[in-house]
């Protein structure tokens, strides 16, 4: 499916836009002129050779700081996803396949966890239990979970009477073994597809807690604190604001244009319009 899905074009430009971005946060802190903490200029000063794309509100490298912020980010983007869609899945799985009643208890708790938005649950807990990266990973990727249970339980539901299904049972294959090995890998691409959208709600999640100031804090170099800390002198000079929203803005058009691309090779959509 992978080599299919790398056949179309949105699917590699996505990708290639999402590596870039990665690569900028993972490698770019070893790359970085200055220290983030280090004062290289007044405030808000204008692009020099010292400091090529201007100092921030205290006259730090911003820089230096874009290339060291953006791992928190991706870090706990891609932990809080994969607990959401790790979870969503499980949950979906045991729905999906069970009886009424557990199908109707496991589904019931997704649908109270939905009724609260989750910027909202968010903003709850970890302005109650502070900012730590665990507590952030956890109510991030549970936040999402009903989402990926709901796509994955239907797709599950569409799966479970086929003829293959009951085959298993009828050998007496286990049910752990008959959802691991039966029902899993047929659910497989809808888990993808959602994976790029869960993925894509974290960082922008995550990104939102740190631009309120819920995330990590002053003087960690962050994207989404550096947009709270230096908005103030936008009309002084942009780039502060301007360099790392267009870093989240490229991933989450990269990580979106991957997903349709998962999405219209699973439906044969690019299939479609080649014939």
């Amino acid at each position: 499916m992978i080599r299919d899905v790398l056949r179309s074009g949105r699917a590699r430009v996505g990708l290639a836009m999402c590596l870039i971005v990665v690569a900028c946060a993972l490698i770019g802190p070893y790359f970085a002129p200055h220290d983030t903490t280090e004062f290289v200029g007044i405030p808000f000063g204008f692009p020099s050779h010292t400091a090529p794309l201007g100092t921030d509100y205290v006259g730090r490298d911003v820089l230096s700081r874009f290339l060291a912020g953006g791992r928190n980010i991706l870090v706990l983007a891609v932990l809080s996803t994969l607990l959401n869609v790790g979870g969503g899945a499980i949950i979906a799985l045991v729905a999906g396949y069970s009886l009424r009643f557990a199908d109707e208890v496991l589904m019931r708790a997704m649908d109270f966890l939905l009724a609260f938005p989750p910027i909202v649950l968010a903003l709850m807990f970890v302005s109650v239990y502070g900012s730590a990266a665990w507590l952030i990973i956890l109510v991030v990727g549970i936040s999402q979970m009903p989402q990926t249970a709901r796509v994955i339980r239907a797709a599950v539901v569409q799966v479970r009477d086929l003829d293959f299904i009951k085959y298993a049972e009828g050998i007496g294959l286990s049910r752990r073994r008959t959802l691991r090995e039966q029902l899993l890998p047929n659910v497989v691409a809808p888990l993808m597809v959602e994976l790029g959208l869960r993925l894509t709600f974290s960082i922008g999640l995550i990104a939102s807690l740190d631009y309120l100031g819920l995330g990590v804090l002053p003087p960690t170099a962050d994207w989404g604190l550096m947009i709270q800390e230096n908005q103030a002198g936008l009309s002084v000079t942009p780039w502060p604001v301007l360099i790392p929203v267009l870093a989240i803005m490229i991933l989450t058009i990269g990580s979106n244009l991957v997903t349709d691309g998962i999405a219209r090779t699973v439906g044969g959509i690019d299939r479609r319009v080649e014939a």
